[in-house]
């Protein structure tokens, strides 16, 4: 019997086996399954949300249109039908007037969801202002508050456009997703839009109440911290003169009833007498300080070269001012162009200065120049910010130009205010 060897291994001329000569277990009926290797890197990314999040916030604030319009409408309606069906009874204005205080809420409420969702940043309005004490002025000011009538307009147009927005944002989550995020943005637009339009403040008028605001309590506290120099002032200076006058002049006294009218007695009296001379003077510069005679009775030209003779370096003063302002703009200029010269004195180092004043239409313009060392601020610590606060409580500004190694300008406007017109 013969025997057949069968050749185990690639058939064909000896030589490198290469990829396609290795036998693959798919070709052996029977073998086991080997993956694939090469199929790794056909293999998909996981799944992604197309969408943003800003997309996704513009998507919840459609969505939550219909419910807050929903009851901002009924809110609305229910407020205005109630008010205005009972305006002849005792309760209708009051009811009214408390329903549009509670608008103001809604808009603080929207204006928070579109800061949130929308990215729009609108300043909250002023608090409604009440001009006197009581109910009736309370009344009056929320019926005419505008704030508060612009909400009410807001939520009563807003039902409409809360079920568009709601229906085509629902609907295209499930059949326009590609353009989902286009829709989203163009109608979000709209809301951004109208919320500009009638939840932001009105303007140059809540602008200017809130300058207002500002300004009264720069006022307030200016005007504390100067009675508080004065107290401290009588109380350190003249007040301590004349109680030690009083002690002096009571101890000659009973030397005098004593019979012992000698030398003691006499130095006793004309000590007495130098700290009645220095406690009118200390008066006399507290008066200034307050407000000085030589301004009420010659004006601000003769009361700033009073000023500039007390200063250490040269001052040249220069005024054209055909007309006096009130008295009220005069003091302040005064005391402005005072401050800044005792700063010259101080810490400029300079040799000479000038303060120029003239009238430019409606405005008091102020500059005072010197030829120091620069480097003026307003947070320098040399109370350029204390005067800055003061003349923009009364509609004025400061500019500082200091730059180091000087030379310094420092400009000052006011608003002209002429003698007489009861503003001054």
């Amino acid at each position: 019997m013969t025997e057949r060897i069968i050749p185990v291994g690639p058939v064909g001329p000896v030589g490198p086996v290469g990829p396609s000569d290795t036998p693959r277990a798919l070709d052996i009926p029977g073998a086991p399954d080997v993956p694939d290797k090469s199929a790794d890197s056909d293999r998909l990314p996981p799944p992604r949300f197309a969408l943003s999040r800003q997309t996704w916030k513009e998507i919840a604030h459609l969505l939550a249109n219909l419910p807050a319009s929903i009851f901002g409408f009924v809110y609305v309606v229910t407020l205005i039908s109630t008010g205005a069906g009972l305006a002849v009874t005792v309760i209708g204005l009051p009811l009214l007037a408390g329903g549009l205080r509670g608008t103001r809420l809604l808009g603080r409420m929207e204006r928070a969801r579109a800061r949130k969702l929308l990215g729009v940043r609108i300043d909250e309005p002023s608090p409604m202002p009440v001009r006197g004490t009581g109910f009736f002025p309370w009344l009056w000011s929320s019926l005419r508050d505008p704030v508060a009538w612009r909400t009410a307009l807001y939520d009563f147009i807003r039902l409409p456009w809360g079920i568009v927005t709601f229906t085509v944002t629902l609907t295209s989550l499930f059949l326009l997703w590609p353009v989902l995020p286009f829709l989203a943005r163009g109608l979000t637009n709209v809301d951004r839009a109208m919320v500009r339009g009638l939840l932001s403040p009105s303007d140059e008028l809540e602008r200017r109440i809130a300058e207002l605001e500002s300004d009264r309590g720069v006022v307030v506290d200016t005007a504390a911290a100067d009675l508080r120099r004065i107290e401290r002032d009588l109380h350190d200076g003249a007040q301590a003169r004349l109680v030690n006058l009083a002690m002096g002049l009571g101890l000659a006294k009973e030397k005098l009833l004593e019979g012992q009218a000698d030398e003691t007695v006499a130095a006793m009296v004309d000590e007495a007498h130098g700290e009645v001379k220095l406690a009118l003077q200390e008066l006399r510069d507290l008066a200034r300080g307050i407000h000085p005679a030589v301004l009420t009775d010659r004006g601000l030209d003769a009361a700033l070269s009073s000023v500039a003779s007390r200063c250490t370096v040269p001052v040249k003063v220069t005024a054209d001012l055909p007309t006096r302002p009130a008295a009220a703009i005069e003091g302040i200029a005064y005391f402005t162009v005072s401050e800044l010269l005792q700063n010259v004195s101080k810490h400029s180092g300079a040799r000479s200065a000038s303060v120029d004043v003239w009238r430019s239409d409606e405005r008091l313009l102020i500059q005072v120049q010197d030829n120091g060392r620069g480097g003026a601020a307003l947070d320098g610590g040399t109370g350029m910010a204390g005067l800055a606060d003061r003349l923009g409580a009364v509609d004025g500004l400061f500019v500082v130009d200091s730059p180091p190694g000087g030379p310094t300008t420092i400009t000052a406007e006011l608003p002209w205010r002429d003698r007489g017109d009861g503003r001054g």
